[in-house]
């Protein structure tokens, strides 16, 4: 018992990876944010990137026949090959591009994604190029994997997105992959056809990879996009289940990944996580048939006409949004004409105005202080009702 009492007074031995694992600190807001609710306070909620609506009823339907079916047995690491078929067939119909099932692994959420690129493209010491801001996870993937994550900083200049020139002039000896997100999240913009283009030829002329987050893609509002998939097959692409398609909480995702690449993908796979979850993939067969999709795209006209309202009026309480975002649902303001603690504000924001916001902390160490993001995963109304309780905590 004494020994245990000693063993119980020294600190835990942590690796020492994990200092360099940040927490969101926007969980600390949401946290706050319950509290208040549960106190009876109302809180209008642009913080959490998450769609607000339900999954639609036909992939909820094809998941309950699954249970019923007694369908919950393992999947091969790399998916249901009927899923693998559909996503194929989703990449042919919306984006004219070929893509052989044999490439595609079905993953547990987009983060499963992310993680097996890491892992299988990371040795220790590897370099990877990440636009700051950007999606905090990523950086930490990279980490997980002994890898160096390095921030390059964007702006509106370059649509907060990588390019040729500052990639060219990042990349050192070290770096082995850049990851773009197009759209990004936090700033909602898109990367152009040309530039992710020219990105990729680059990143192959150095001997590495390049890595497109295109979770987000189906939530583009206006200008031509397509998967990078039509203009290079060396490159990992990831998707997700979760934003489009309202399929948060079922954890699916998918990659594209190069044909050689297929066979360690595998293994990693059995040996992290063995399988993506059963009963979604077998709901998941059901998210590209037109009824689902025909709900999908009513949703995103929703959310097209939330961002239509949501940027003139953060802009008219004089946030600083020089770009407008062509997809996600997401606005990354600047605040630095209202603040100089991006932190501080969301917190008195939530307790004073009952207004929950990011910091921009999350998203990396360019100018966090300065910026704060919008989610705008909810309905016009409640965003009416938060432009105006911050109005009335900006006159104060």
């Amino acid at each position: 018992m004494n020994g245990g009492g000693r063993m119980a007074d020294q600190p835990p031995r942590i690796a020492r990876r994990m200092a360099g694992i940040a927490p969101f600190h926007v969980m600390e807001l949401l946290a706050r944010a319950r509290e208040l609710e549960a106190e009876g306070r109302s809180i209008v909620h642009m913080e959490i990137g998450e769609p607000d609506f339900p999954t639609p009823e036909p992939i909820c339907r094809a998941g309950i026949a699954a249970l019923e079916k007694g369908e919950l047995f393992y999947t091969p690491a790399l998916g249901l090959p009927e899923l693998r078929q559909a996503i194929a067939g989703f990449y042919r119909a919306r984006y004219g591009v070929e893509v052989s099932p044999s490439r595609i692994i079905v993953t547990t959420g987009s983060s499963g994604a992310l993680m097996l690129a890491c892992a299988v493209l990371i040795n220790p010491g590897d370099e990877v190029l990440l636009a700051d801001p950007g999606y905090p996870c990523n950086r930490h993937f990279v980490r997980v994997m002994e890898g160096v994550p390095r921030a390059v900083p964007v702006d509106a200049t370059n649509d907060y997105q990588l390019a040729p020139e500052p990639l060219a002039r990042h990349w050192g000896p070290r770096t082995v992959a850049a990851l773009v997100a197009s759209p990004s999240n936090p700033t909602g913009t898109l990367v152009s056809t040309e530039r992710l283009s020219a990105m990729a030829e680059f990143a192959r002329e150095k001997g590495g990879t390049l890595i497109v987050d295109e979770i987000y893609h189906g939530l583009v509002y206006e200008g031509d996009y397509t998967t990078a998939l039509a203009f290079a097959d060396d490159i990992f692409v990831i998707n997700s289940f979760s934003k489009y398609f309202n399929m948060t909480g079922w954890r699916l995702g998918w990659m594209v990944a190069p044909q050689r690449y297929v066979r360690e993908l595998d293994k990693l796979a059995q040996n992290i996580y063995l399988a993506a979850p059963t009963p979604a993939q077998y709901a998941a067969l059901a998210a590209f048939q037109p009824d689902t999709l025909a709900i999908l795209q009513a949703r995103v006209k929703e959310f097209k006409a939330r961002r239509d309202y949501l940027v003139p009026a953060l802009r008219a309480l004089g946030f600083d949004i020089p770009v407008t975002p062509q997809g996600a649902f997401y606005i990354y303001a600047g605040c630095g004409r209202l603040t100089r603690d991006s932190f501080g504000f969301a917190r008195d924001l939530l307790e004073q105005a009952g207004v929950a916001i990011t910091p921009g902390i999350d998203f990396g160490a360019n100018a966090p202080e300065r910026h704060v993001r919008f989610a705008y995963t909810n309905s016009v109304e409640r965003l009416k009702e938060g432009v105006a309780r911050i109005a009335r905590f900006l006159d104060r």
